[in-house]
């Protein structure tokens, strides 16, 4: 086996290019592992867990740039380099035909694209404030991308962001989508009557891509990282994000989409909404939260789709259908002993949603990202566990789930050989951002586990038709592998609770 190195010193490219280099290097025949990172000290220890040397390593330091393989031999590791270094440095070519290389800096970026309105912020940490602050400066809307930037941080640039009218969408916010144009991981979706604003990731990519299904479309998807309903940051962003949709002409109604926000948040920020009707999908809701009076409340997403398709008069279509084997057929399939359900999640607000929904069927439900802090990992004997495999525990040294389903190929295996499990659950996300074909990567690995007696998978494609991956051929290839896949997110949870429990009925819950 021969490793190799390639450093750039003080280089930075961001978490996309990162990652496009990584999954470059990946696909080159004979490549057994390879990254695309700086060289900060949790991807060093990486690379010394990969069986990288002193000498390897030598020399790189947070600020720098690495291309790291290990291959069969010289031949794969120097393709899959250069392979990388294409991916990532390749130079752009402008409309006159000259070449543009990619900018080092904001105000580079600027003298390249004057015109620019909104600036994609995706830098370490620990430098991310300070950019987007100067962002902010120079009138841009800010997409903070970067995780890792503290709550005193997130709240100072929130308040420079409200003081000159702009928006900071992050930090840790994943999609958006403004005026048509997608941000980050972004389904296709046509114009719409309805703006989402939405503290979750792949909970704003849900809310789009159902109300593009449904036929309705989207105004626009302002995202707003995951701590702004939270008393610290105190709905900042959410509040700024109201008011410019009550204000546009386009947006007939709000849908506000997060996890159960502080309570206080909850009523100042719900109260902005003024004559435009809101509806607020906040998963996991209390039954004994109050919220203000004319808001409608769902504590699902497909729940505050569907309300949110009442207010402007239309009917929601058949939520309960099924494509692949029915709910009896895998029923009868499953040997009895088969009684827990087992989530691989790439997208962690569709996680957290099937732990509140599997949790009203089977009980605890354990998890890496748990609702109830007792039922963290490691969980006991005879349990149903759900993963947000894109959390950090899970990306260190490899590609978000999203973009690279390898992690979740790998896993599949492993519980398929668990006696224990009656179902496994996946979330297939689609859209720009993700890999380009999810579907027919997980697709025979679902089929070698689910024989006879064997788990039964029950998946969900987040996707729409106008998708690169293309939705309809993303379905296709599951249920010819024998999978169920659902219509909802919620809808892959109860239909995976009703096998597991043997009560076909609870496919079909109100919601």
């Amino acid at each position: 086996m021969k490793t190799a190195m390639r450093l750039f010193k003080d280089t930075y490219l961001d978490s996309v290019l990162q990652l496009a280099g990584t999954r470059a290097m990946r696909q080159v025949e004979g490549v057994e592992w390879a990254a695309a990172a700086m060289g900060t000290a949790a991807n060093i220890e990486t690379l010394q867990e990969q069986g990288f040397t002193a000498d390897d390593i030598a020399g790189a330091a947070a600020g720098d740039l690495f291309l790291a393989v290990r291959g069969v031999d010289e031949a794969a590791v120097e393709a899959a380099l250069k392979s990388g270094e294409q991916a990532m440095f390749a130079a752009r070519e402008s409309g006159s035909g000259a070449t543009v290389q990619q900018p080092r800096s904001l105000d580079e970026a600027l003298r390249q694209q004057a015109g620019s309105t909104i600036a994609v912020v995706s830098v370490p940490g620990d430098y991310a404030a300070l950019e987007a602050h100067k962002a902010l400066a120079r009138g841009l809307d800010v997409l903070l991308f970067s995780d890792n930037v503290s709550v005193s941080d997130e709240i100072a640039l929130k308040e420079h962001a409200a003081r000159r009218g702009r928006f900071v969408m992050g930090p840790g916010a994943g999609t958006a989508m403004l005026a048509g144009t997608g941000l980050g991981f972004a389904n296709v979706v046509n114009p719409g009557r309805v703006g989402v604003i939405a503290a979750a990731g792949t909970g704003a990519q849900e809310a789009m891509a159902l109300l593009d299904r449904w036929g309705v479309g989207v105004s626009h998807v302002v995202g707003l990282g995951g701590r702004d309903l939270s008393e610290a940051v105190d709905g900042r962003m959410a509040a700024l994000a109201l008011e410019a949709l009550r204000d546009d002409p386009a947006t007939e109604v709000i849908l506000l989409v997060s996890k159960p926000p502080a309570e206080s948040v909850a009523q100042k920020v719900l109260s902005l909404a003024g004559d435009t009707p809101l509806v607020a999908s906040l998963i996991g809701l209390s039954p004994d939260a109050t919220v203000p009076e004319g808001v409608y409340v769902s504590d699902t997403l497909e729940g505050g789709v569907v309300r949110t398709l009442d207010v402007l008069g239309i009917a929601a279509p058949d939520r309960t259908r099924l494509r692949g084997p029915s709910v009896e057929d895998a029923i009868a399939r499953v040997a009895p002993a088969r009684t827990t359900v087992r989530g691989l999640y790439s997208g962690g607000t569709l996680c957290y949603e099937a732990l509140v929904l599997l949790g009203r069927t089977l009980g605890p439900v354990w998890s890496n990202t748990p609702i109830d802090k007792r039922y963290g990992l490691p969980a006991p004997e005879h349990a149903s566990v759900c993963l947000d495999l894109g959390e950090e525990e899970y990306t260190k040294g490899r590609p978000h789930p999203m973009i690279d389903p390898e992690a979740r190929v790998e896993m599949l295996r492993e519980v398929g050989q668990d006696p224990d499990v009656a179902v496994v659950l996946l979330d297939v996300v689609l859209g720009h951002g993700s890999h380009p074909d999810p579907a027919g990567m997980l697709a025979p690995v679902c089929a070698e586990i689910s024989g006879p007696d064997g788990p039964q998978v029950v998946a969900y494609v987040l996707g729409t038709g106008q998708d690169p991956q293309g939705y309809e051929d993303q379905v296709r290839k599951l249920v010819d592998a024998g999978c169920i896949v659902t219509e909802t997110a919620a809808r892959a949870a109860l239909t995976a609770a009703a096998i597991a429990t043997r009560t076909p009925q609870t496919a079909t819950a109100v919601l």
